[in-house]
This record gives C-alpha cells, sequence and structure tokens, in this order.
C-alpha cells in the first residue's frame, strides 16, 4: 500500500519526480519501506518521523513530510523534485499525507490481524500435533505393555488348562471363564490402540479413514441387530487439507458415530465428507432416538462447573472445530434423530468458530 500510495503522489504532483513512503514499525524504532530500514530520528526522514514535523533535503529539491493519526506519527512521505520543489506542490503532498494517514492505520490492522490468525493457526496445529503425539505415546504403551501382558496371560491359561488333570472339572471350568475374560480384555485393548490413532488416517487420508470407522460400527451390534454405515466423499480431494485438519475431523466423526451407536440406538448413520476450495464440511446424521440439544448443552455447562465431563461429547467436538476457526452446528430433536455439521475452513481463511443448536 504504501508503494501504491507513493506512486499516486508522483502521478498527482506536478514537478515531483520521485517519492517514497516510510512507515513506522511496530516497536516504532525505524521506519520500514523498499529499502533498508531507516532509525527512527536518523537522517531527513527518521528527523521528521521523530519531530513530528516536515524537513527539507539540504539540497532544495525534495522534503520529508509526515503522515500522523492523533499526535503520532505513522509514516513519512519523501519526495523529490528535479530542481527547487515547488511550494504548491508541498502543499499537495501535505494534503495527501492527511488522507494517507487512516488507509495506513487500517494496513497495520489489517496486518496485525493477519499475524494473530497466522500465530493462531500455528497454535491450533501445535496443539493438535501435541494431542496426537500423546495419543500415538499411550497407544505404544498399551500395545507393548497391557497388550503384551494379556497375551502372555493367554498362553499361560492354555498351559495351565492342559496341565490340569481331567478329574477337577471345577477348577477346567474357572480356566475356560478366565481365558474368555482374557480374550474379551485383549480385543478392548486392542481396540482402544486402533481408537488412539488409526494407522489408516497416516496411511491413507481421511477418506479411507472415515470408510473404516464405518464399517467398523457397521460390525458392531445394533438395537435391532442391523447398523447401515455409509460415508459419502464430495468435491475436493483431502490431500490439500493439514494432517492436523485430518485428524480433527476424523476425530468428530469418530466421537458422533459413537454417540449415534451408544446413546441414540441408531440403525442407520450417514456421513458426507465435502470439499471446497474455502472450507470442508463434515456431516453425521442418524435415524435415533434424538435428544433435546438446549437441555445437552444445559447438563454440560452445570457438569463444566462442577468439572464433570460434558454430556456425550458435544464440547469436546465443538473445541476441535473452534481451534481450527471452525464451527459446529448440533439439530436434533426427541423422536427424529440427530445431526451433527462441522464446517473448518481451508488455513489462510478466517472464520469465527462456534456452536448452533436447533
Amino acid at each position: 500500500m504504501a508503494e501504491e500510495l507513493a506512486g499516486l503522489v508522483v502521478r498527482s504532483a506536478r514537478a515531483l519526480t520521485f517519492c517514497d513512503v516510510y512507515v513506522l514499525d511496530d516497536e516504532e524504532r525505524a521506519l520500514e519501506w523498499t529499502g533498508p530500514a531507516v532509525p527512527l530520528g536518523e537522517g531527513d526522514v527518521g528527523w521528521a518521523a521523530a519531530h513530528g514535523r516536515a524537513r527539507a533535503h539540504t539540497d532544495g529539491r525534495g522534503v520529508a513530510i509526515p503522515v500522523r493519526s492523533g499526535n503520532a506519527t505513522i509514516a513519512v512521505v519523501d519526495v523529490r523534485s528535479a530542481g527547487p520543489c515547488p511550494d504548491d506542490d508541498v502543499a499537495l503532498v501535505t494534503a495527501l499525507a492527511e488522507l494517507f494517514a487512516p488507509v495506513l492505520c487500517s494496513c497495520r490492522r489489517l496486518r496485525a490481524a493477519r499475524e494473530r490468525e497466522h500465530a493462531a493457526e500455528r497454535f491450533a496445529e501445535r496443539a493438535v500435533e501435541a494431542q496426537e503425539a500423546e495419543r500415538s505415546r499411550l497407544s505404544r504403551e498399551i500395545h507393548d505393555g497391557i497388550a503384551q501382558r494379556l497375551a502372555s496371560l493367554g498362553f499361560h491359561l492354555s498351559a495351565a488348562e492342559r496341565a490340569l488333570p481331567e478329574h477337577h472339572p471345577e477348577g477346567l471350568a474357572q480356566i475356560m471363564i478366565a481365558r474368555k475374560l482374557c480374550e474379551l480384555a485383549a480385543a478392548e485393548t486392542r481396540a482402544a490402540i486402533g481408537g488412539l490413532r488409526p494407522p489408516v488416517l497416516d496411511d491413507l487420508g481421511l477418506s479411507a479413514a472415515l470408510a473404516t470407522l464405518a464399517r467398523e460400527a457397521g460390525d458392531g451390534p445394533g438395537p435391532s441387530g442391523v447398523i447401515d454405515v455409509s460415508v459419502t466423499v464430495e468435491g475436493e480431494l483431502e490431500e490439500e487439507l493439514p494432517d492436523h485438519v485430518q485428524t480433527a475431523l476424523y476425530r468428530i466423526a469418530q466421537e458422533a458415530v459413537g454417540n449415534s451407536l451408544r446413546h441414540a440406538s441408531a440403525t442407520c448413520v450417514d456421513l458426507l465428507l465435502e470439499h471446497a476450495s474455502d472450507r470442508v464440511r463434515l456431516k453425521v446424521t442418524d435415524d435415533g432416538t434424538g435428544f433435546s440439544v438446549r437441555e445437552v448443552f444445559a447438563q454440560g455447562a452445570r457438569a463444566e462447573r462442577t468439572r464433570r465431563t460434558d454430556s456425550y461429547g458435544l464440547r469436546g467436538m465443538r473445541e476441535r472445530a473452534e481451534l481450527l476457526g471452525g464451527r459446529v452446528t448440533v439439530t436434533s430433536r426427541p423422536g427424529v434423530g440427530t445431526t451433527v455439521e462441522a464446517v473448518i475452513p481451508v488455513p489462510g481463511r478466517r472464520r469465527t468458530g462456534r456452536v448452533s443448536c436447533e
């Protein structure tokens, strides 16, 4: 913008041949332009910025004019001419400098907002990466610790079963029960490992991970014995999505599908993943019993005050989306099913994170 303003000055003046616009940096120690920064107070430009008054160059062929916003100097317009600088051109540049002030102030605010947005994006990425790193660590510890102990316990129970004399039916029955409990614990451990960090998300991406999630959910028992879980992907491919965005969307889908199966007695769950140039949308719809969203969020607020877990994990889904500048919309009524919709912007586009309820 400073370069555009400099060009405007040269086009508007009669005898001016050259113009530079120096902008005071955020620390108010130097003036920035296309060349090396000029320290505050150094040279004619630095002097004009430090004192808030115009200063003519010693050769009489130019002048440095401060751009002021309120009582502060935010920039300096430095003009040059082939000969003596005409007074009417100096008056014109002085008037233009007054008009430049609000424009440059707006640009500085916009730049600060963009820097905050980029910082927020970097923080969100690091936060999600830290969460997933911790999940991966726990997954490895469970696999190398509890899972191995359970496998060893299974071998020992099998050995005990073979060593037990046949005339001890009660002892054999207890060993069989222990083996079944061990197998159940091993299956739950494997499920926990997969839930902590699904390898398919790293290997094949979000679409394949959602398909795997749907297949595993469909394999589980439903209230009517049959669960139909489908996945539809529309729009651009997810390769353009950063890893932390894919991870957040997968976790939201995982929570929403789990809620549909555990709490809603759903028999049909539909997942829609829609890619666009500026955002990605995940929609999870079920035919379950539904609930009053406002009551659930009210319960969640009370649970938060008493340091208890929020109902149905809605707060977790909301926080994941808001961390990335997105939003989660929950629509439900008793008897008509539930829809959870997450919209997350592609990094670089600003959005307001919120949760809406219907």
